[in-house]
């Protein structure tokens, strides 16, 4: 095999692999789910605004997570736990 065609193939192999990497990072440290939970056990109805919420707490807005959480009906305290979880920061 030719080295240049050797290293054509490392670069794409690399190249690859490191998209993969960046596409599944973000959806690791995601936790709509467990922000909704969380909104949800503290007496919120689970709307389409608690979801929205939640996403914005995930995406690195917590405080549009925790002023739509709170306008949709969770308190105040549960609100910063549930965006918190959201976001996966340590309490």
């Amino acid at each position: 095999m030719r080295t240049s065609t050797r290293i054509a193939g490392v670069l794409a192999g690399l190249a690859l692999s490191l998209t993969g990497a960046a596409l599944a990072a973000p959806a690791a440290h995601a936790d709509v789910p467990a922000c909704i939970n969380m909104a949800s056990q503290a007496g919120a109805e689970v709307t389409d605004a608690v979801t929205a919420a939640c996403t914005r707490g995930v995406s690195g807005d917590p405080q549009g997570c925790v002023s739509g959480l709170t306008g949709a009906g969770v308190p105040g305290g549960a609100a910063n736990g549930a965006c918190r979880t959201a976001a996966h920061e340590p309490r």
